[in-house]
């Protein structure tokens, strides 16, 4: 077996290698070679009274590449006022999140991944296939609406797919928009400005990214919206239900699969994250109430289909284009993991352990 760290997935994956595999990937999924399960998360009480403990795992298998992916979580979770998330494990600014991978062709266990890295990245190379595919080729001009991770993460990524010459910035911390300026501008070559609201970085750009942890729209005005824009999020709350719907083309990365993907799903119930909830009424109550979105993005076509159906890409340049990058996550961990896992073995990366203490001679 061999374990990855983030240094390691850092030093081995790229943007451009990462949105190759995804895509390459995508094609297995729409021959029906490949599966995804939904993000399933238990929780239990912890020993702090305004916090709960988490556990989310979800897993995906792509059968051409014979590799099955299981990524897993373990989370104290705690909330801002706002009701966003706060994690930790351990202590404030350590987390435990970690990939396991197995061969479908001998059962085995091939590697061991931490999940920082991988997630940024297979987040980022979904939201830059729906630029390939749905942004004007002359896009040059980004608003990203962010300034984490994810927001380095997503500009990276667009920025391997179209020749961005001017990025705009805005998060709500004026140190943290420019410190993303300064940074990425150095990283990237191109001119990043940091500015002093949304409607400003919306507002005459081709390509919009919505990249925050907000639990309520950033986006809602349809004014700030041109002809030619294309929008993409990292949330399904982070866009306004009229902007959504004023769009010529909505595409969503696509649904969890499910045992029988050929199965009519009767119940009305929607294939989407699941979840169990130990504790009294009163340690549950600590839980915020999420604010239900709206906008029901599984009703759209999927990327899938215009993967499939050149027909259902952008036909003009003055349509405004949405791509709805939340779905598919145990499909792009597997698709991006074994990328990781391949090139490894190439060049030597990692740390070789013993397979023996994974098996056993005793069955279940």
């Amino acid at each position: 077996m061999i374990y990855l760290s983030n240094d390691d997935i850092a030093r081995l994956l790229t943007p451009e290698n990462c949105i190759e595999a995804l895509e390459d990937a995508f094609e297995h999924l729409a021959n029906g070679r490949a599966i995804s399960r939904p993000r399933t998360d238990v929780w239990v009480p912890c020993d702090r009274p305004d916090g709960y403990y988490r556990w989310g795992s979800m897993e995906g298998a792509i059968e051409p590449l014979g590799i099955f992916a299981t990524r897993m979580k373990s989370d104290i979770v705690t909330w801002t006022p706002q009701g966003t998330d706060e994690l930790h494990c351990g202590a404030p600014g350590t987390f435990s999140g970690f990939l396991m991978l197995f061969s479908t062709r001998t059962g085995e266990p091939l590697a061991i991944m931490n999940d920082g890295i991988l997630h940024h990245l297979r987040v980022a190379a979904g939201a830059a296939l729906g630029v390939k595919y749905l942004a004007r080729q002359d896009a040059k001009v980004i608003g990203i609406l962010g300034s984490g991770g994810m927001a380095r993460s997503y500009l990276s990524a667009i920025c391997a797919i179209r020749g961005i010459s001017r990025v705009k910035v805005y998060s709500p911390t004026r140190s943290n928009r420019e410190a993303f300026a300064g940074e990425m501008s150095e990283k990237l070559g191109v001119v990043v400005d940091a500015l002093d609201n949304p409607e400003s970085v919306v507002r005459n750009s081709d390509i919009v990214a919505t990249c925050t942890d907000s639990g309520t729209p950033v986006v809602t005005n349809k004014a700030w919206i041109g002809e030619g824009m294309h929008l993409t999020n990292l949330s399904a709350k982070e866009w306004g239900l009229d902007v959504v719907r004023s769009c010529d083309v909505v595409v969503q990365i696509g649904e969890e699969t499910s045992r029988d993907q050929n199965r009519t799903e009767s119940s009305g119930r929607e294939r989407n994250w699941a979840a169990w909830v130990l504790g009294r009424p009163d340690e549950i109550a600590r839980i915020p109430k999420r604010t239900v979105n709206n906008i029901d993005f599984m009703s759209y076509p999927s990327f899938v289909d215009v993967f499939q159906d050149p027909g259902r890409y952008r036909t003009g340049p003055g349509q405004i284009t949405f791509f709805h990058n939340l779905g598919l996550l145990g499909f792009q961990f597997a698709a991006t993991a074994a990328k990781a896992l391949d090139l490894a073995k190439q060049s030597g990366a990692g740390m070789q352990i013993p397979t023996d203490p994974f098996l056993q001679n005793i069955r279940d």
